[in-house]
């Protein structure tokens, strides 16, 4: 069963819709700045690509609702509401019970965590806030999304570290093709940019601390990147078989067609130290797919912008598609949005998606100084023109989670 992709949506630190979102990438923009959420003088990271004039009510989210939901819930919402918009599906025209939901989240929120051991600390545990719970854990994106639309198919959640958004599209896509569903509504959404979120990260030296030059502290495959930075948002696509998309002739961005999964089985926050991991799950996309290496002619990576990641996503490249390494075309969108960590395959699946359709790459921006052990094509700075058929999307999360997503051009 052919699978397409019809409807995007975006909430994301270089724009709160898919055509600013996209403007942003191509036009090279970075969307990190001094941290506003918090007072973090007391941290080594100062940094974040926090999303900026986020206004629940522009997409149908009351101010009460909006009070008892953690900005992770209400991100997934507004894309969501984005990406069906975007579809042209009429819900109400719809069998509800065969659309489903499938979101994932890395954390789920961590501030609301923070709020209430404070008011557990100063006012004792009867005023512990009912929502905690609902507010906190990551299911509640896809759920809120279901209820808000009374959804009634397949309806899940993956939670695999930053690969999280790329295991539930692949995920979703698996239950088109059983049949299960004919419309998926899917992607990842986070928004851990808090106390714990940046504290947590810094104890684990793992963001940039080039605090006084924000702009250009995340510098994927770059010889001088220092860790990546924190960012938030989200990623949804509308996906659906191709017969039910034709017969309400939908406008199709693309053709989902291969989707891999592998472990490094390493360890719990290092890569597999050779890329085999990696390299495994792009394979396996690749056999999905039905596409030899040559095919693909853009990888949306990784990228994260730490010392290890970049290394060792370029040797996986290397190993799954071999004397083609240094042809294909390779950037990290990290660069500019940071990393959205749970959020980031479905935010850099919408990219995939709109690089096929509009034939455009968009660039690695900060690429200042040759790694020597980085040497693939990064499109450095400057996005490019260039005919793209068949795109790929990969995702590396902690606990070496891998999942790689292929697109290509619909015909």
């Amino acid at each position: 069963m052919r699978v397409v992709i019809t409807g995007l949506g975006v909430i994301s630190p270089v724009g709160n819709d898919t055509l600013s979102f996209w403007d942003s990438l191509k036009e090279g923009r970075s969307g990190v700045d001094k941290l506003t959420t918090f007072d973090a003088t007391a941290f080594d990271s100062r940094i974040a690509a926090e999303v900026k004039g986020f206004d629940p009510q522009a997409y149908g989210i009351s101010k009460k609702e909006a009070h008892r939901m953690e900005k992770f819930v209400q991100y997934a919402l507004a894309s969501s509401r984005q990406a069906i918009n975007d579809s042209g599906l009429d819900l109400n025209k719809e069998d509800k019970e065969r659309i489903g939901v499938l979101v994932g989240s890395g954390i789920g929120s961590l501030r609301i965590i923070e709020e209430q051991f404070q008011v557990y600390l100063n006012k004792g545990p009867s005023r512990i806030t009912p929502f905690l719970i609902p507010a906190l854990i990551v299911n509640e994106a896809a759920g809120q999304i279901a209820i808000t639309h009374g959804l009634k198919g397949p309806n899940s959640c993956v939670t695999t570290a930053c690969a999280s958004g790329s295991h539930s599209i692949g995920d979703a896509f698996n239950v088109i093709r059983r049949g299960d569903a004919d419309v998926m509504i899917t992607g990842g959404t986070e928004s851990c940019v808090s106390i714990l979120g940046i504290g947590g990260f810094c104890a684990l030296k793992a963001l940039s601390t080039r605090n006084d030059d924000p702009k250009k502290a995340s510098r994927p495959f770059d010889a001088h990147r220092d860790g990546f930075v924190l960012g938030e948002g989200c990623g949804i696509v509308v996906i659906e078989n191709l017969v039910h998309a034709k017969k309400r002739n939908a406008k199709i961005y693309a053709e989902m067609v291969g989707y891999g999964m592998s472990c490094d089985a390493n360890h719990i926050t290092a890569p597999d130290p050779q890329g085999e991991g990696a390299a495994r799950a792009m394979k396996a996309a690749l056999k999905d797919a039905l596409l030899n290496s040559v095919d693909v002619s853009y990888i949306n990576a990784h990228g994260t912008s730490t010392k290890l990641n970049d290394k060792i996503e370029t040797s996986a490249v290397k190993i799954a598609f071999g004397d083609y390494a240094k042809k294909v075309m390779v950037s990290s969108t990290k660069s500019m949005t940071g990393h959205l960590l749970g959020a980031a395959g479905g935010v850099e699946f919408v990219a995939c998606c709109l690089s096929v359709h509009d034939d455009v790459v968009p660039p690695t921006i900060n690429y200042e100084y040759p790694d020597p052990d980085c040497d693939l094509d990064y499109v450095p700075n400057t996005a490019r023109k260039a005919k793209i058929e068949v795109a790929m999307s990969n995702s590396l999360g902690f606990g070496g989670h891998n999942a790689s997503l292929i697109v290509k051009k619909y015909k």
